[in-house]
């Protein structure tokens, strides 16, 4: 009779998850054991939780399906709750499943355990803990359904490691996932007339595009109707940026005249989008008074801050595809309107060269990047301020993968870019990371290089944490703490793969960019990166 591990690794195949990440622990050894050599799913083995999870929240993004994790209880699950965060802040569908102590020692203050229910309950949509194996068909169905449905987010499931081995007679359950919320057809028609009628619209699109079939429906969607695309708060990857359309992103330090014109949108369609505070540029956009239509598929998210002349609890997808049975029409002024977004966004995207005493201007590096890179490249970004110049610097166009952490976490890129690579190993990835990021969880790269995946590793390098550098100079001026970084040789750290590793420590260097990204297997690449290219100006004269 199968097991209730087994149960449980036959309802996710039967899904179509083909691969998990862990980091092993006697808490789930059952789960282990029924992963052994099993048809359908590969078990990648991590070197952290936190990159586990990283791992399995980027391939959750590239996949559509959730990214599957497991570790061990107390400590595992801690380590691995920078995941949680993670994909709550990422609309990313993401099952943590947990090895529990024994059920005869729950709520016993037993070794390592921890009442998950209430560690996780404020990031997660869902905990759930077995105490019988027949519950475990159940809940491993529910945990999925409440991953995928509505906005999707993080989910976790605890598994007593007694449970998980013993017998279970419960069927494996079929997923039942909600159909799709569609508005009304009086609805539908009352948007579409105001679609018709608004001569500065402006379409915001969020997280629900960013799904298998998503980018393409935006896409004709916004050249139906000749709408001005901006999308969410790193989300550049979701309609083309050299599209005559595309009128940017919402993010951090939008420019002034950006932020200008979108106040003088008369209609605010905002399609699949939870209006974050940094999407709304710290909640004042869009503005009182400013007509806007939100369409969200939780109605949890709606109208608490931002007041809709129609809120619409209901799917972008069914939406857009429901007014594609309309009459499409634009005011002729609207031309106009979208040509003015557009030349502001391209004002925007220019380079400055410069040459630096302390090393390369990053944006230096991310320009060439994105000349370099190939039509369907994936970039994963770790957080810092070298990732800065991929959000506006570069032009992507789908199928171009940008996998950037919303959230903001640090250790992010390195794990994301494996996950990526195993995902796609045909295709050209690239993984940047600062050295603060680098060394949380750039350990990862030994996954890759385990699995003789082509990953590129592109590591900045300049001594600091530059994001906090840059606020603490023009906050407190000349009273650096805290921020500076005692770095190993990087060159010689990633060379300890086993890899070859390029050093770029000038512009003079940047032509090497191109042989190292187009070298068969995976590589390295470091770059002594410009702290005075990025600090305030008088910050940036003392570095110099």
């Amino acid at each position: 009779m199968p097991t209730a591990a087994e149960r449980l690794i036959d309802f996710l195949a039967d899904q179509g998850v083909d691969r998990a990440f862990c980091v092993p622990g006697e808490s789930y050894i059952a789960l282990l054991d029924a992963l052994h050599a099993h048809p359908k799913l590969d078990l990648v083995t991590c070197r952290s939780e936190g990159g586990a999870g990283f791992m399995a929240v980027a391939d959750a993004k590239m996949t559509g399906r959730p990214g599957v994790v497991l570790v061990s209880r107390g400590p595992g699950a801690c380590n691995a709750s920078i995941a949680v965060h993670t994909a709550e802040q990422d609309a990313v569908p993401l099952i943590l499943l947990v090895g529990q102590v024994e059920k005869r020692d729950l709520r016993r203050n037993a070794f390592q355990e921890i009442d998950y229910t209430r560690m996780f309950g404020g990031i997660a949509k869902w905990v759930g803990e077995a105490t019988e194996p027949n519950q475990v068909p159940e809940l491993i169905a529910r945990a999925y359904a409440m991953a995928m449905q509505g906005v999707p987010g993080p989910v976790v499931l605890a598994l007593p490691e007694d449970v998980l081995a013993e017998p279970c007679t419960a069927p494996v359950l079929p997923a039942t996932l909600p159909a799709p919320a569609i508005p009304a057809p009086a609805e539908v028609a009352r948007l579409a007339e105001m679609l018709r009628k608004a001569e500065r619209p402006i379409l915001l699109a969020g997280h629900a595009f960013d799904r298998p079939g998503g980018r393409e429906a935006l896409r004709a969607f916004a050249e139906a109707w000749k709408l001005p695309v901006a999308v969410s708060f790193r989300r550049q990857d979701l309609f083309a940026n050299d599209h005559a359309l595309y009128a940017g992103d919402l993010g951090l330090r939008n420019p002034d005249a950006q932020r200008a014109a979108f106040a003088e949108s008369d209609l605010v369609l905002a399609l699949g989008t939870r209006l974050t505070d940094i999407t709304t540029q710290g909640w004042t956009w869009p503005a009182h008074g400013q007509r806007l239509v939100h369409v969200c598929a939780e109605p949890r998210f709606l109208g608490w801050l931002f007041p809709a002349e129609m809120a619409l609890a209901a799917d972008a997808l069914a939406l857009v595809a429901a007014l594609g049975a309309e009459a499409p029409a634009a005011p002729a002024s609207r031309d106009a309107w979208n040509a003015r977004l557009r030349a502001i966004h391209v004002a925007d995207t220019g380079v400055r060269p410069g040459n630096h005493n302390d090393g390369v201007a990053f944006a230096d590096v991310a320009r060439r990047i994105g000349e370099l890179a190939a039509a369907d490249a994936i970039v994963t970004l770790d957080a810092g301020t070298f990732g800065a110049p991929f959000y506006r610097k570069v032009p992507w166009v789908p199928p171009q993968r940008l996998l950037a952490p919303v959230s903001g976490a640090m250790g992010f890129g390195v794990p994301a870019g494996v996950a990526a690579a195993l995902r796609y190993p045909n295709r050209q990835v690239i993984a940047a990371v600062g050295d603060g990021g680098a060394l949380m969880t750039a350990g990862e790269f030994a996954v890759a290089v385990a699995r003789d995946v082509p990953l590129k590793l592109l590591l900045s390098d300049n001594g600091t944490y530059a994001s906090i550098r840059i606020h603490q100079e023009q906050a407190h001026p000349g009273r650096v703490s805290g921020t500076s970084l005692e770095n190993p040789d990087f060159v010689a750290w990633c060379a300890s793969f086993r890899v070859p590793v390029t050093r770029i420590d000038s512009n003079a260097d940047l032509p090497a960019l191109a042989a190292a990204l187009a070298a068969p297997g995976p590589a390295a690449i470091v770059v002594r990166t410009s702290l005075a290219a990025v600090l305030p100006a008088p910050a940036m004269r003392a570095a110099e």
